[in-house]
């Protein structure tokens, strides 16, 4: 549910100009083409962009340094080339290891990052600065890029009229947060890339998203360079009424980003009363919620399938499966590489905006394996593992860490083209190319390719018909076409490989891999993968040994450096996966790195009277500090680490645990019952219920255990914790989790104990008893 923006705040000045300037059109265009150069000079004087003064010697020295040391193979992005082949200009962001930043190192505008250095040259020299906020597979963020940051004019006024400084939203949320919610309260709306005027002091007094470069470009009366002129103009000729909207617009952020959000515990009432917003707007043809865009974290499938087993409800299971079901059918899916894209722009879940981001696929592959739990559909177990065998042949780095995401746009061979999503799309000639006949002839008529095609010419794959009328009309069963569409699939994958890539983004980060490690261990344990459990143990081995400092963590990881103070959804995020590794592997490490991770997150991040702010206190001093209180994309790691701490506490039994999340669900209460926070919907669902504690005692090794744990990934309840331990480690694992103690493998055989608050039912070693306890448990099954 989107956050409501129509009553947003407005300064005077702020509507001024914003009556004045108008709202940039919604066009898609296609990005112009960049020049790339084969040969480059192995030196570099960086040269001064045009209006901008030469580099102090230090910083001139560290980029030539950098450019010394760049990789090999490395292509500037720009279109500006000295005659040696080299970029003309190299700005600060070569200093940078965020792969958007490194995207503008070599416009000629004189881009800073974000820090103080940039706000002092603004103050000393008296300029405003101009904040653009984006992150490195932003379509738009691209299309501005290319009009007006690679525009010698627009750049020269810049960088003579301005300090411009550059920030990756992926890197530093808590900057963009500040500034999203000015440019919401400025005009109604926000998006990338993000636009933001500011005076020297950080406070912003005009904002907005994409500007096209000219006025009459895309139809907007007035372009970039005239609102550039018009706005320093105003900083000049009107500084009183500049720094009075600011600091107005600053103090309504403070109050903004950290509101009173206190109320009751919400109750079953406030969760049936959420089911039925959802129900009163689901699309009940296509699934998702009624409309377009469609986007797949609008409609929360794991609250929805928790609230069906919570009170029997059948629509709301079929509200789940069918859309995860539609979602995989359509477009937005990558039907030959595997994953998801970011979103559908049509109500029929066909045409995506083509970019890949770790975190869909991460909560996306959770749902289709939790869907799976209570169907058993194959369709949803062929797709979360299509989803996870996509992230481990395209997004894991060498070492086992995750990639964050791929570009939406993508070179066409033979041009200086780049096109959204041309990799992804086909033609009947190119099908015919690299399949044979009978092939060819099953994937045209199973992905509905056609020569005119559904996307600018060619065909986004999609599965609009049933299999067996598809079949029917090839003159095959349903199973030989299944085998065929299979044999065809990795052709096609393969014949795909060679063509150029979207740009990936491979800077790790710890929230959307500590979300991926969620979706392996919780696919190890529901169909006994030690290949997913090894996948998500390598990840997590790599965050924690390269991604923290001192105990905190570090947000980013990218060249063998890791950057910024982690935010509280890093912690979040990376708890939650390491109690879902615990439970999947059975070693004790993991939940202890839970543990050591949330005692930064009381002494850090929590607010008294409850909850968690996304930065640590000791962290950089921005305009608010913000507390998060809206799950969008991605949850809040609010909402994430109130189930965390709900499942710590039922596992080492520390009542200490349970009061905090009582606390948080308290300081959240109005926002959780008007359901802006989904996420912690399934934290309010545990906290009524009746957790049940599993542990499988072995006698020697996790492997004897196997017989429950398929039991358990079928027909576990939908809120437990799981301990699986070797008889020779229960003594040692009960001083951090007390049920185990006293436990044994009955008659040298692996044995389960199904219990609640401690109190156990008669162990046993057979695994159809442990079915029959779980089922009872539950109250059915």
């Amino acid at each position: 549910m989107p956050r409501s923006t129509t009553t947003p705040f407005r300064p005077v000045l702020a509507v001024a100009l914003l009556v004045a300037c108008g709202s940039p059109p919604a066009a898609a265009p296609t990005e112009p083409a960049r020049d790339v150069s084969e040969q480059q000079s192995e030196d570099i004087e960086p040269n001064p962009a045009p209006g901008a003064e030469p580099f102090p010697g230090v910083t001139a020295k560290r980029i030539r340094e950098a450019w010394e040391a760049r990789p090999d193979g490395y292509v500037p992005r720009t279109r500006h080339f000295a005659e040696d082949g080299g970029p003309l200009y190299t700005n600060r962001l070569f200093l940078e290891t965020s792969p958007y930043l490194r995207q503008h190192a070599h416009n000629p505008v004189d881009w800073y990052p974000w820090g103080d250095e940039a706000f002092e040259v603004a103050a000393g020299l008296g300029r405003p600065v101009l904040l653009s906020v984006g992150y490195s597979t932003c379509h738009w963020c691209h299309v501005m890029e290319e009009e007006s940051f690679e525009d010698l004019e627009i750049a020269r006024y810049l960088n003579e009229n301005y300090v411009a400084i550059k920030v990756d939203r992926e890197e530093r949320p808590d900057v963009d947060a500040v500034y999203m919610a000015a440019v919401h309260a400025i005009a109604g709306s926000g998006g990338w890339p993000m636009t933001v005027w500011l005076t020297p002091d950080r406070k912003p007094y005009y904002g907005g998203t994409y500007f096209p470069a000219r006025d009459g470009d895309r139809g907007a009366r007035m372009g970039f360079l005239t609102m550039l002129m018009r706005l320093k103009e105003a900083y000049v000729a009107q500084p009183d009424d500049v720094a009075a909207s600011a600091e107005q617009l600053a103090t309504h952020l403070q109050g903004a980003l950290s509101p009173s959000m206190a109320g009751d515990l919400p109750d079953a009432g406030a969760l049936a009363r959420v089911a039925s917003q959802y129900k009163a707007r689901y699309d009940d043809e296509r699934g998702g919620l009624s409309g377009a865009p469609k986007f797949p974290s609008s409609l929360p499938i794991r609250f929805l399938l928790r609230e069906h087993q919570r009170t029997g409800d059948a629509k709301l299971l079929e509200m789940a499966t069918h859309t995860l079901r539609q979602m995989a059918a359509g477009g937005m899916y990558d039907q030959v590489g595997g994953g998801f894209h970011r979103y559908s722009t049509d109500a029929r879940w066909l045409v995506p905006h083509f970019e890949k981001m770790l975190y869909d696929n991460a909560l996306l592959a959770v749902a289709y394996t939790e869907a799976w739990r209570l169907t058993r559909d194959d369709d949803l177990e062929r797709t979360a593992r299509e989803i996870l065998r996509y992230v481990e042949r395209d997004m894991t780095s060498p070492e086992g860490a995750f990639y964050s995401a791929t570009d939406a746009d993508s070179p066409v061979p033979g041009t200086d083209e780049r096109e959204e999503g041309w990799f992804f799309t086909w033609t009947p000639d190119e099908l015919r190319e690299v399949l044979d006949a009978e092939h060819a002839r099953a994937v045209v008529a199973w992905y509905a390719v056609t020569r005119g095609g559904n996307f600018e010419g060619r065909s986004i794959l999609h599965t609009p018909r049933p299999a067996p009328e598809v079949a029917r009309e090839l003159g095959v069963s349903v199973d030989q076409l299944e085998t065929l569409i299979a044999e065809a699939r990795q052709a096609m994958y393969t014949a795909r490989l060679d063509r150029p890539p979207p740009i990936r983004d491979d800077k790790i980060l710890v929230a959307w891999n500590g979300l991926m490690i969620s979706a392996y261990a919780r696919a190890a344990l529901a169909w006994s993968d030690e290949g997913y459990a090894a996948s998500a143990t390598r990840a997590a081995e790599i965050v924690l040994a390269r991604m923290r400092v001192d105990g905190r963590l570090q947000r980013a990881y990218k060249d063998r450096e890791a950057r910024h103070e982690a935010m509280i959804e890093d912690y979040a995020f990376l708890v939650a996966g390491l109690i879902d590794l615990f439970e999947a592997t059975g070693q004790r490490r993991w939940l202890d790195e839970a543990i050591a991770l949330d005692e930064v997150v009381k002494r850090h991040y929590e607010d008294p009277v409850g909850g968690w702010f996304r930065t640590p206190d000791d962290g950089e001093e921005l305009l608010a500090r913000e507390k998060p209180d809206y799950d969008g994309a991605e949850p809040t790691g609010a909402s994430v680490h109130v189930l965390n701490l709900y499942r710590l506490s039922e596992l080492t039994g520390e009542d200490d645990y349970r009061v905090r999340a009582d606390k948080a669900l308290r300081a959240y209460g109005q926002r959780v019952s008007q359901g802006a926070m989904s996420e912690m919907l399934l934290a309010v669902d545990w906290r009524l219920d009746k957790p049940k504690e599993v542990v499988l005692v072995t006698p020697s090794s996790r492997v004897e255990a196997e017989p429950f744990l398929r039991v358990l990934g079928t027909h576990g309840p939908r809120n437990y914790v799981l301990v699986v331990t070797p008889e020779d480690g229960v003594s040692a694992l009960a001083g951090t989790v007390p049920l185990v103690d006293g436990k044994v493998a009955r008659e040298g055989a692996a044995t389960a104990y199904v219990c609640e608050k401690g109190v156990c039912q008669f162990p046993t070693t057979d695994p159809q008893e442990f079915r029959a306890q779980l089922v009872g448990a539950e109250g059915g099954g």
